[in-house]
């Protein structure tokens, strides 16, 4: 089977690292088409000889190049001779399934894993005017519509014409890689510059508006506890925005920006809370990684969240149960 992987940014195939090597080491073809320019795809697939494609799509709805990216996708399917083509994020989504509209008569299935659709109960008109439509009408021209959490479930039984509909609740985590990880909490937290009497706030994820970290600084200045500290594993646009927040409010010090991390795993275990503040989520990882790690958790209660927290036992994420889930989808079309 030749399979190609589309994404609007090369870091979103981060995710699928395991799932991928179990399809090669299957005997499979997998190729990925996305956009490398800001974000890169990992070092690991090229080295297990996928192809990776440049194409022209971006974040933004209103990028000519989202236009040349359909082009480009169309050429990459037709002289790759891929059965399947499994596409995540909204952009490249939309694009994946534009260009393939008129090749699945040829036999080329299409895939979509909806990792939370913009449009969500609370979410901004404009999202519903913009999103719901696009996704409406690409349902048509969708084998597979994959949803991660109950809420974008219930809403495309409704609304959407996938030819199947499956809810797969994420892209799964490793359980005992957090739940068994061993660490010096001191010696971590001297690494970190963080004291070891200090009461420790962590999040998980990117420095931008939706993941609302300012809410967190904001409610530790009000506390006026200089022993509370908050550490945020990610990288963003808003990283000076959030330092010059924490100065005016006279915590810089507690603030901990520390960038992109690969020891998130022993950063669950030397913190005392983990809090997921988001405007919107999918389902996050970094909540699904903290419950598994057995720390303290406190969320905004929005759709994913919800049911993450909701869960009682947390192998339901288990990636290699989700890995299992999607393959089944993949071969049984």
């Amino acid at each position: 089977m030749r399979l190609l992987y589309i994404t609007t940014i090369g870091a979103t195939m981060g995710f699928f690292k395991t799932l991928i090597k179990e399809l090669l080491d299957d005997g499979n073809v997998v190729d990925i088409a996305t956009n490398e320019i800001s974000y890169e795809v990992p070092k690991c697939y090229r080295e297990w000889g996928c192809k990776v494609y440049g194409i022209s799509c971006s974040r933004s709805p209103v990028d000519k190049g989202n236009l040349k990216a359909i082009l480009e996708i169309k050429k990459i399917v037709v002289d790759g001779k891929y059965d399947i083509i499994h596409c995540h994020t909204p952009i490249a989504s939309f694009c994946a399934r534009v260009a393939c509209k008129p090749l699945r008569k040829d036999g080329i299935r299409v895939i979509y894993t909806a990792h939370g659709f913009h449009f969500y109960s609370g979410a901004p008109i404009i999202n519903w005017l913009v999103y719901f439509p696009i996704e409406w009408i690409c349902s048509y021209w969708t084998d597979v519509l994959i949803t991660i959490n109950k809420e974008d479930y219930e809403l495309s039984l409704k609304h959407m014409h996938a030819k199947k509909l499956e809810y797969i609740p994420g892209v799964g985590i490793d359980i005992e890689k957090f739940s068994n990880i061993v660490v010096d909490r001191k010696a971590k937290r001297v690494e970190l510059g963080i004291p070891e009497e200090a009461y420790l706030i962590l999040s998980v994820g990117e420095l931008n508006e939706n993941k609302n970290h300012e809410v967190v600084i904001k409610a530790i200045a009000e506390r006026n506890d200089s022993s509370i500290h908050y550490a945020i594993a990610g990288r963003g646009e808003l990283k000076s925005y959030l330092e010059n927040l924490a100065k005016d409010l006279g915590i810089r010090p507690q603030l901990h920006l520390l960038g992109f991390r690969e020891d998130v795993a022993e950063l669950y275990k030397i913190a005392d809370l983990f809090v997921l503040p988001s405007k919107r989520e999918g389902l996050n990882v970094s909540l699904m990684e903290a419950r598994a790690s057995g720390i303290e958790c406190k969320t905004s209660l929005i759709r994913g969240n919800i049911d993450i927290m909701a869960a009682t036992d947390i192998t339901v994420f288990s990636k290699k149960k989700i890995n299992k889930e999607i393959k089944n989808v993949l071969f049984n079309l």
